[in-house]
């Protein structure tokens, strides 16, 4: 893969903006990630990107819950099989949905529900620079460009959801300001405090460490800048938080799920102010599920068949709040 040229356009950014110093550790790292030790999937999935048909989309839609490219001439019929098979072939999809050319990606979530959630409780992104992280194939990194951003910057190291997201950007931004790089939060050069608005949905939880996690949100952002953050909860009191014995809703990778009061006294500890609750939603099979797309277990398979209040471990059901806060 030639990320020189694929991130052209942001090392140019970087290299006279207030990212420079993240440049210098950035490129190694991508070297490494990219040239020198790569997914061994990785050229499978760059093989059914290369098969991806050329066409240009006529319209190109950024705000609406699909993202969408049209054309007014209809696909060939070997243009539109074409198109079907190399996406099919970027399977699992987990985060969109996104509409390509009549082709619909019917992904395991309905990330736009959680952003119709969130978008009325946070601060206008026109002109913003944002940082998402954990972000996926990038599908709230579209939205968030729908809404004005200035340049969007995606983190996440999976190399699948990097090809699911050049697949998108060949239709609908090539040139728009935003990227996906297959970095992790902990390889981010540390105080940048560059980013207007910083993103972390659907990570805390991962971490070993919330509190650093936090605190490395933090150090992201410019003076005033704004955290959005949503993560699993559990009802209780301050103080109260769960440590999963082993898996949590057959995830092993999930280590502390606070409640609210205990996630907002983590904030305060981690230097943010103007803490506020935007947002609680337990998570239902019709916003996460099974697809043609996704064709692994999904939600249903991890609830308790006799009570859907509960994980099969016995845990209370996935319950998930959305923190916005300033630092």
């Amino acid at each position: 893969m030639d990320f020189y040229k694929l991130y052209q356009d942001l090392f140019q950014y970087m290299k006279s903006g207030p990212l420079n110093r993240w440049l210098d550790d950035l490129i190694p790292q991508l070297e490494e990630r990219l040239l020198e030790n790569p997914h061994g999937d990785l050229k499978r999935w760059q093989d059914a990107l290369s098969r991806l048909p050329d066409v240009t989309p006529d319209h190109v839609t950024l705000n609406t819950s699909a993202i969408t490219a049209n054309t007014t001439n209809p696909l060939t019929e070997p243009e539109q099989q074409q198109l079907d098979q190399s996406l099919m072939a970027l399977s699992p999809w987990r985060k969109g949905p996104f509409e390509l050319f009549g082709t619909h990606i019917d992904t395991e979530w309905h990330s736009d529900w959680k952003w119709d959630r969130i978008i009325p409780h946070i601060s206008p992104l026109k002109n913003r620079l944002v940082l998402d992280v954990g972000c996926g194939s990038g599908y709230h990194c579209w939205r968030m460009m729908g809404e004005g951003a200035a340049r969007v910057i995606g983190i996440d190291p999976s190399y699948l959801f990097l090809t699911q997201f050049e697949a998108i950007k060949k239709y609908c931004g090539p040139a728009l300001p935003v990227h996906l790089l297959p970095v992790r939060m902990e390889e981010v050069s540390a105080n940048l405090e560059a980013f207007d608005t910083t993103f972390s949905m659907g990570v805390l939880y991962h971490r070993r460490s919330p509190i650093d996690h936090l605190i490395e949100l933090k150090n992201t952002l410019r003076k005033g800048g704004e955290l959005v953050l949503e993560t699993l909860v559990i009802e209780g009191k301050k103080g109260e938080c769960l440590m999963p014995e082993d898996r949590y809703a057959m995830m092993r990778n999930v280590w502390f799920i606070p409640s609210c009061d205990t996630l907002s006294l983590w904030l305060s500890r981690a230097g943010f102010k103007d803490i506020k609750l935007v947002d609680l939603n337990k998570t239902t099979s019709e916003e996460q599920r099974g697809t043609d797309w996704m064709q692994y277990q999904s939600l249903d398979s991890f609830l308790d068949p006799t009570d859907t209040t509960k994980t099969v471990e016995g845990y209370p059901a996935p319950l998930r709040a959305t923190f916005v806060a300033t630092k």
